[in-house]
């Protein structure tokens, strides 16, 4: 219960963030990122950080941080009790310190390590039935300002929200993975679970190369923009595979929480820690004799990524808290849309693991280098969404199809995916047009915007259409395209402010 009168303009940004948070919870990552994006808005806070209580061990990893040194900070731990968010997770209480450096709990060393002072610091537990399952913290109020009461108590209340969207995510995200690991035991009718549609050169060339790896134990990483089939690439290697008649298990490494990482690749013993009641089987084990699959790869923190190349070296780990080594027969196929290469040279991926990923690279080609595979594409998301929705819908008109071949498609197949399937649902007649496919907030500007503009004018409405189409792709998660952009979040956030880009309703 607020004990301050709620001003109205805030009540209505606390009502619109429950709103996006409460349809956010099927993807884990976004949500966490929604989270503490809109912690930060409430409190108008510089950098922010979201931790999650680990079970198996009572530490608190940093699962999203956001600010000139977010990516910095992700790396650092805390046992409960040390330092502020340490503090806030053992009493389950929140805390305003507005001189952090005269607060003897203040973890000075990490502040110094990663280059970033911070003068005031607001944190608040994330309960769930009184029970803290995690920390938001919030660092230096913009403006040089200090945290108030008030602050604090606008935080408590979106942070109980927040911890139900959290548990709300990982309870789909559990029955997912069981869903997935029954459906991966059996290769369905047909011989595929989804088609690879294409007919261009540059896609038949990477199919050859994938059959011709499919022959072979080795390991293959997979390397691509987000949205352009790495999935199906390993399906499609494993299908034509001795193995194809063992498991085929899916595992998003990015979806993982940190602390969970390890447990939830290699398994737990009966008693390894205080919630592990029996004993669990990980993605390993259950891949034996199979296949395993590892999406965003570079996701994977150094601690889990030394126990993988163990893995890929003997065949062989040992799951959380047990003494005996198990033995797995598992290819493994990796895929990233980062370049690993930059990941070793900052020292955020093991040099060893890369070259033992790396035995066979296949670099899948982004949909704007095989344009004549889009109206295949396009007419086989038509077929598939018009019988799900039910709906008279045959085609494209001409214009809608002119659309689709000049438009950049920076989701790749996925983001043409769901311009089709949000056509279908927007069709007024059998035929979809370009209007129906909502591309003209986010395809290329044609030579009448740039007509009578300045050089600087013109730049600014490329970079407009640019980056809305960027994060159109991502869901609008801008920590999530400033790394696609290979820009830091906060200039993306001062791009969008100050070239006016609106999320338009229903995107």
């Amino acid at each position: 219960m607020l004990r301050f009168t709620p001003d109205r303009e805030k009540l209505a940004v606390l009502l619109d963030i429950y709103v996006r948070i409460n349809s956010a919870w099927t993807d884990r990552t976004g949500l966490l990122t929604l989270i503490i994006e809109s912690a930060s808005e409430l409190t108008g806070g510089e950098a922010s950080s979201l931790m999650l209580v680990n079970p198996e061990n009572g530490k608190l990893y940093f699962e999203i941080a956001l600010g000139p040194k977010g990516p910095s900070v992700k790396r650092f731990s805390l046992n409960l009790g040390e330092g502020i968010a340490g503090w806030v997770a053992e009493k389950n209480t929140a805390l305003i310190v507005n001189d952090a450096a005269a607060d003897p709990r203040f973890r000075r060393d990490i502040a110094e390590q990663i280059g970033y002072p911070a003068s005031s610091i607001l944190a608040v537990p994330m309960r769930l039935k009184d029970r803290c399952v995690g920390v938001i913290e919030i660092l230096n109020k913009k403006g040089g300002r200090t945290f108030t009461e008030e602050d604090l108590e606008w935080l408590e209340v979106f942070s109980t929200q927040a911890a139900i969207a959290i548990q709300n995510a990982g309870t789909y995200q559990q029955v997912s993975d069981e869903l997935a690991r029954l459906r991966d035991r059996q290769v369905p009718p047909g011989g595929s679970w989804h088609e690879l549609v294409g007919e261009s050169r540059q896609l038949k060339e990477k199919l050859e190369i994938a059959r011709k790896a499919a022959e072979t134990d080795s390991s293959v990483l997979l390397l691509g923009e987000s949205g352009t089939g790495k999935e199906l690439f390993a399906e499609q290697i494993h299908l034509a595979s001795p193995r194809r008649d063992g498991p085929f298990i899916r595992v998003n490494c990015a979806a993982l929480p940190e602390g969970l990482l390890e447990s939830e690749l290699f398994g737990h013993v009966r008693g390894a820690f205080t919630d592990a009641a029996a004993e669990r089987r990980g993605r390993f084990e259950l891949a034996d004799g199979g296949t395993i699959f590892l999406d965003e790869i570079a996701d994977i923190p150094l601690t889990v990524q030394a126990k993988l190349l163990r893995v890929l070296q003997s065949r062989s780990f040992e799951p959380v808290g047990a003494d005996e080594p198990r033995v797995v027969d598992v290819r493994i196929i990796a895929a990233t849309n980062r370049e690993l290469g930059e990941e070793v040279s900052a020292g955020r991926f093991r040099t060893d693991l890369f070259y033992r990923l790396n035995v066979l690279p296949i670099r899948i080609p982004p949909l704007r280098e095989r344009r004549e595979d889009i109206p295949l594409l396009a007419e086989h998301f038509l077929r598939r969404h018009a019988a799900e929705a039910k709906k008279p819908v045959r085609g494209f008109t001409s214009g809608a199809m002119e659309a689709m071949l000049s438009y950049a498609w920076p989701g790749n197949v996925r983001e043409l995916a769901n311009a089709v399937e949000r056509a279908v649902v927007f069709a007024r007649g059998e035929l979809i047009d370009a209007d129906e496919l909502t591309l003209s907030g986010s395809a290329g500007p044609g030579d009448e915007a740039y007509a009578g503009r300045t050089l600087r004018e013109a730049l600014a409405v490329f970079k407009r259409h640019f980056i809305k189409s960027a994060l159109e792709a991502n869901g609008w998660h801008q920590t999530r395209t400033a790394r696609e952009l290979s820009i830091q979040r906060s200039y993306l956030s001062k791009l969008v402010k100050e070239l006016g880009i609106i999320r338009e309703r229903g995107v």
